[in-house]
């Protein structure tokens, strides 16, 4: 006898709703409702935590082929607050899987919901805007499940940082974690100082196998602690949420800033650029992906990337001596900036990939020739 199906509802904050099927059991949860397009990489996009707190749309229709692994994880968990698909495949094929898609989430309590019109759903984001929402197998009249998704936190204004930052320092190298050492072994070349924001571990990885090591220091580190174990360079990570709700880490950076080398990414980016007086403003639906083409204005050549971010920064609001490396070619959005005397350069993008493609790796390599001191083709 077929198996029935638990039902499911998904409710946007303007009343818009749509009807799909549970396929991890019951349950209720509340955030941003977003999409990403990418048609791979779904193990890592829900272990990023740049997505705590948000729900997130995948737009690629079949989703589960693959099942889930133990290698590509980008944190040591699921981060999203639950998990839209149009059909979720229980079958999954990979010499690599350990487990389903399904199960893992069900392991973890996330709710995911199939059987829904995710294009419909994308094309009212991109319409209307991200906006709050929320999913239930268990308040299915609409009207009450509205009044609870209205009342449920904005995620705007809220320091969601703090909900996936290390609680204390730890150490990353050529031997991998150490979560008892709280500073550098000096087992290698460089020495990285990382704020941790909602770090990825691809880009823990990418820097040891240029020849770093890496101490992970939480959000609210004071840069005196930083800069007291002498690093090379400082590394601003990505990470959830409104970068306007985070002014300590923004004053971390401030005081870190002509001290060290700095290399940002993402939320790094919008932190360093608040760091140099510019403000940050909410995008309308974001760019969440793995093929957002990039201008690189210093050579001319174009990036494909990865992106994950729903703010942006105000580039008119830079000082006049940052210098603008890198435009977005779908709406012209700031992707790069670079302050040479100060040897401090960002990206909104994702150039450590997973998921995503290749183009952009050689900025962890800009970032190691500042640490050289060499500050000459830095983007080419």
């Amino acid at each position: 006898m077929k198996k029935e199906r638990l039902k499911a509802l998904i409710m946007l904050e303007d009343g818009t709703h749509f009807w799909g099927y549970s396929f991890t059991g019951p349950g209720e949860t509340f955030g941003e409702i977003v999409f990403n397009t990418g048609m791979t990489g779904y193990q890592e996009i829900l272990t990023d935590p740049s997505y705590y707190g948000q729900i997130v749309t995948m737009t690629y229709p079949l989703i589960g082929t693959y099942g889930v692994n133990d290698e590509d994880m980008e944190s040591a968990r699921i981060q999203v607050a639950g998990f839209i698909v149009r059909e979720y495949q229980p079958y999954f094929s990979n010499y690599r899987a350990r487990r389903s898609l399904g199960d893992w989430l069900k392991e973890q309590g996330i709710l995911g919901i199939e059987g829904v019109d995710t294009r419909a759903l994308t094309r009212h984001i991109r319409n209307y805007g991200a906006m709050k929402g929320g999913m239930t197998t268990e308040t299915l009249d609409p009207k009450k499940f509205l009044e609870k998704v209205k009342e449920s936190p904005d995620y705007v204004g809220r320091d969601l940082v703090k909900f996936v930052t290390s609680p204390k320092p730890y150490y990353y190298g050529p031997e991998g974690f150490d979560f008892n050492c709280q500073s550098f072994k000096n087992k290698a070349q460089y020495r990285v100082a990382v704020l941790d924001c909602g770090l990825k571990y691809n880009q823990l990885r990418l820097m040891v196998q240029r020849g770093a090591e890496c101490l992970v220091f939480p959000a609210d580190t004071p840069a005196e602690k930083i800069l007291a174990e002498d690093p090379h360079g400082i590394f601003l990570s990505n990470g959830p949420g409104d970068p306007s709700a985070l002014p300590y880490v923004v004053e971390t950076a401030k005081n870190l800033l002509g001290k060290r080398p700095i290399f940002g990414i993402c939320l790094g980016h919008q932190i360093l650029g608040q760091a140099l007086s510019a403000t940050t403003y909410k995008l309308r639906f974001g760019h969440r992906g793995i093929n957002h083409p990039v201008l690189n204005l210093l050579n001319g050549r174009v990036e494909i990337t990865s992106q994950n971010h729903g703010f942006c920064v105000r580039a008119e609001e830079l000082p006049k001596d940052v210098i603008i490396t890198h435009i977005n070619l779908n709406d012209n959005t700031l992707e790069g900036i670079y302050a040479p005397d100060l040897k401090a350069f960002s990206v909104q993008y994702h150039p450590e990939n997973a998921p995503g493609p290749w183009d952009s790796l050689y900025l962890f390599d800009s970032f190691f020739k500042l640490m050289r001191g060499e500050d000459e083709n830095l983007f080419s």
